[in-house]
């Protein structure tokens, strides 16, 4: 059968045979692998379709089990990306987290709408590109249904504190949320490896910040350093507990 479909490149890899594999979030299909024969040093349009951080329409032909490659066309290339060290580390990271995350032929155009415009924003940002993609992976998990409870105890349910604690949140990654002072005690006496972070409530207001607006809005805003460090150390520790996801080779950028 012959379909198209709008997409953005992902990965590609070499396969047997002189064949490559290309990772394409597709816009109707969701995440599919697609083969090939051609070489993305190629000139041809099809060839400058297939690189990574391209946004291009793709003509496919879909077998039972798998997707080929018929032609491809460039309808937009974030490859400038490249020209500037903490542009490309930061979109490969997106591109790398988005690639793990997402399940094989599901659609997600949500997702799809929120990369093309983290990649945008990423374009148009001169410095504290960090920041975007803290954005971008609030933004993942509130749409892939993994976004921690912001609101109350994530076990109990009451409120998880406020300014008479010191203007200080319990948040617990293995739970999920926050936690009130009762729950927190009592969680760590059951493990006392639980993974239970004391943090500004002013953290948590930011994380609700970056769930609602739109990737536009955070072209202009940058994260302090110390802020940002912390935001990534919790997120981080988060994704890779509840979404399996560690040591992704674009690790360094972070």
């Amino acid at each position: 059968m012959i379909t198209d479909t709008e997409g953005i490149v992902l990965r590609q890899t070499k396969a047997s045979g002189g064949r490559r594999m290309v990772s394409l979030f597709s816009k109707k299909f969701g995440k599919i692998s697609v083969g090939t024969n051609l070489n993305e040093g190629g000139r041809n349009k099809t060839a400058l379709a297939i690189r990574a951080f391209t946004y291009g329409r793709y003509e496919l032909f879909k077998g039972r089990d798998s997707y080929n490659l018929n032609s491809g066309q460039v309808l937009k290339s974030y490859y400038s990306l490249g020209e500037n060290l903490d542009k490309y580390m930061a979109a490969s990271y997106v591109l790398e987290l988005t690639d793990r995350l997402l399940p094989e032929e599901v659609p997600q155009p949500r997702i799809f709408n929120v990369l093309t415009e983290c990649l945008d924003a990423l374009e148009k940002r001169e410095k504290k590109h960090k920041t975007l993609v803290t954005a971008y992976m609030v933004k993942l998990m509130d749409l892939m249904g993994t976004m921690p409870m912001l609101e109350n105890c994530v076990r109990c349910g009451d409120g998880a504190g406020s300014a008479a604690d010191g203007g200080k949140a319990l948040f617990s990654i293995k739970e999920g949320g926050l936690l009130c002072r009762k729950c927190s005690k009592e969680l760590e006496a059951e493990d006392e490896e639980a993974l239970i972070y004391s943090i500004d409530f002013g953290i948590i207001d930011i994380l609700k910040y970056f769930q609602k607006m739109p990737m536009a809005t955070f072209e202009k805003i940058a994260l302090d350093d110390g802020l940002q460090e912390t935001l990534q150390k919790i997120l981080k520790e988060y994704i890779s507990y509840h979404m399996d996801i560690r040591e992704l080779k674009s690790e360094s950028f972070f």
